[in-house]
Protein backbone atom coordinates (compact mmCIF):
# COMPACT_ATOMS: atom_id res chain seq x y z
CA UNK A 1 0.00 0.00 0.00
CA UNK A 2 2.49 2.19 -1.41
CA UNK A 3 1.32 6.31 -0.45
CA UNK A 4 -0.88 5.63 2.04
CA UNK A 5 1.47 5.15 4.84
CA UNK A 6 -0.20 2.09 6.79
CA UNK A 7 -3.25 3.65 6.52
CA UNK A 8 -6.53 2.84 4.68
CA UNK A 9 -8.97 4.38 6.14
CA UNK A 10 -12.21 6.51 4.89
CA UNK A 11 -13.62 9.25 6.09
CA UNK A 12 -17.83 10.65 5.53
CA UNK A 13 -19.08 13.89 6.78
CA UNK A 14 -22.59 14.54 6.20
CA UNK A 15 -25.57 16.43 7.19
CA UNK A 16 -29.21 16.25 5.47
CA UNK A 17 -27.60 18.52 2.41
CA UNK A 18 -24.11 17.60 1.97
CA UNK A 19 -21.99 14.24 1.90
CA UNK A 20 -18.16 14.35 1.40
CA UNK A 21 -16.21 11.29 1.74
CA UNK A 22 -12.06 11.05 1.82
CA UNK A 23 -9.56 9.10 1.57
CA UNK A 24 -7.51 9.82 4.94
CA UNK A 25 -3.82 8.90 4.40
CA UNK A 26 -0.43 10.22 6.09
CA UNK A 27 2.62 11.92 4.07
CA UNK A 28 5.84 10.64 4.36
CA UNK A 29 5.97 13.17 6.51
CA UNK A 30 3.59 11.86 9.32
CA UNK A 31 0.78 14.80 8.26
CA UNK A 32 -2.77 13.89 7.54
CA UNK A 33 -4.42 14.08 4.42
CA UNK A 34 -7.79 14.06 3.09
CA UNK A 35 -8.60 13.18 -0.67
CA UNK A 36 -12.11 13.73 -1.81
CA UNK A 37 -13.67 10.83 -3.25
CA UNK A 38 -17.45 11.59 -3.33
CA UNK A 39 -19.11 14.69 -2.64
CA UNK A 40 -23.15 15.57 -3.31
CA UNK A 41 -25.92 18.02 -1.99
CA UNK A 42 -29.14 16.61 -1.30
CA UNK A 43 -31.80 18.44 -3.62
CA UNK A 44 -34.44 17.31 -1.21
CA UNK A 45 -33.10 19.20 1.98
CA UNK A 46 -32.84 22.28 -0.33
CA UNK A 47 -35.40 24.70 -2.11
CA UNK A 48 -38.88 25.36 -1.73
CA UNK A 49 -42.21 22.94 -1.12
CA UNK A 50 -43.58 24.71 -4.30
CA UNK A 51 -40.54 23.24 -6.39
CA UNK A 52 -40.70 19.88 -4.43
CA UNK A 53 -45.01 19.48 -4.64
CA UNK A 54 -47.90 20.03 -7.55
CA UNK A 55 -50.56 20.73 -5.36
CA UNK A 56 -49.91 24.30 -3.39
CA UNK A 57 -52.10 25.59 -0.83
CA UNK A 58 -55.02 26.82 -2.66
CA UNK A 59 -54.72 25.92 -5.79
CA UNK A 60 -57.82 23.61 -5.75
CA UNK A 61 -61.37 24.35 -4.69
CA UNK A 62 -64.94 23.78 -5.60
CA UNK A 63 -65.97 22.60 -9.19
CA UNK A 64 -66.86 26.56 -10.00
CA UNK A 65 -63.05 27.30 -9.06
CA UNK A 66 -63.69 29.42 -5.74
CA UNK A 67 -60.86 28.24 -3.43
CA UNK A 68 -62.65 27.14 -0.68
CA UNK A 69 -60.57 24.18 0.36
CA UNK A 70 -56.83 25.16 1.38
CA UNK A 71 -54.21 23.43 1.64
CA UNK A 72 -53.05 25.07 4.93
CA UNK A 73 -54.12 22.48 7.06
CA UNK A 74 -53.71 19.27 5.56
CA UNK A 75 -51.34 17.01 7.44
CA UNK A 76 -47.86 16.30 4.91
CA UNK A 77 -45.18 15.11 6.62
CA UNK A 78 -42.60 16.24 3.64
CA UNK A 79 -40.34 17.25 5.81
CA UNK A 80 -39.84 13.62 8.00
CA UNK A 81 -40.43 11.91 5.09
CA UNK A 82 -37.63 13.60 3.22
CA UNK A 83 -35.19 13.50 6.33
CA UNK A 84 -35.70 9.77 5.70
CA UNK A 85 -35.33 9.41 2.25
CA UNK A 86 -31.98 11.64 2.86
CA UNK A 87 -30.47 9.13 5.21
CA UNK A 88 -31.31 6.18 3.41
CA UNK A 89 -29.85 7.61 0.43
CA UNK A 90 -26.42 8.75 2.62
CA UNK A 91 -26.40 5.09 3.61
CA UNK A 92 -26.41 3.71 0.80
CA UNK A 93 -23.76 5.55 -0.39
CA UNK A 94 -21.93 4.96 2.39
CA UNK A 95 -22.35 1.02 2.11
CA UNK A 96 -21.16 1.32 -1.32
CA UNK A 97 -18.09 3.14 -1.12
CA UNK A 98 -17.05 1.15 2.33
CA UNK A 99 -17.29 -1.87 -0.04
CA UNK A 100 -15.71 -0.62 -2.96
CA UNK A 101 -12.45 1.05 -1.57
CA UNK A 102 -12.17 -2.24 0.59
CA UNK A 103 -10.74 0.23 3.55
CA UNK A 104 -9.50 -1.23 6.65
CA UNK A 105 -11.97 0.75 9.07
CA UNK A 106 -13.87 4.26 8.50
CA UNK A 107 -14.86 7.25 10.55
CA UNK A 108 -18.03 9.14 10.58
CA UNK A 109 -19.41 12.82 11.47
CA UNK A 110 -22.52 13.40 10.69
CA UNK A 111 -24.91 16.18 12.29
CA UNK A 112 -26.55 15.00 15.85
CA UNK A 113 -30.13 14.96 14.32
CA UNK A 114 -29.19 12.04 11.89
CA UNK A 115 -26.10 10.29 12.69
CA UNK A 116 -27.95 7.70 14.97
CA UNK A 117 -30.57 7.09 11.74
CA UNK A 118 -27.31 7.04 9.61
CA UNK A 119 -25.28 4.04 11.46
CA UNK A 120 -28.85 1.82 12.01
CA UNK A 121 -29.05 1.81 8.26
CA UNK A 122 -26.14 0.96 7.52
CA UNK A 123 -25.04 -2.93 6.37
CA UNK A 124 -23.87 -4.94 9.24
CA UNK A 125 -20.37 -5.56 7.80
CA UNK A 126 -19.69 -1.44 7.20
CA UNK A 127 -20.85 -0.78 10.53
CA UNK A 128 -18.59 -3.47 12.10
CA UNK A 129 -15.78 -1.70 10.44
CA UNK A 130 -17.04 2.17 11.76
CA UNK A 131 -14.14 2.91 14.21
CA UNK A 132 -15.01 6.46 14.49
CA UNK A 133 -18.56 8.27 15.34
CA UNK A 134 -18.51 11.68 15.66
CA UNK A 135 -22.50 13.28 16.10
CA UNK A 136 -21.75 16.87 14.90
CA UNK A 137 -21.25 18.33 11.50
CA UNK A 138 -18.46 19.03 9.78
CA UNK A 139 -19.29 19.51 6.54
CA UNK A 140 -18.40 23.54 6.28
CA UNK A 141 -15.13 23.01 8.40
CA UNK A 142 -12.08 22.96 7.27
CA UNK A 143 -10.17 19.71 6.20
CA UNK A 144 -7.47 20.30 8.83
CA UNK A 145 -10.17 19.91 11.35
CA UNK A 146 -11.65 17.10 9.99
CA UNK A 147 -7.79 15.52 10.00
CA UNK A 148 -7.26 16.28 13.67
CA UNK A 149 -10.14 14.92 15.06
CA UNK A 150 -9.72 12.05 12.79
CA UNK A 151 -6.00 10.93 12.59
Amino acid sequence: MEGRYDMNKIVVVADLGHFNAYTLSKTPQGTGKLDLIESFDSVEAHGKYSEKVTDQAGKFGSASGKSWAKGYGEAHNIDIENEKRTVKNIAKTINKIIREEKCDGWHLAAEKAINGQIVDCLDAEVKAKLEKNIAADFTKVEKSEIINRFL
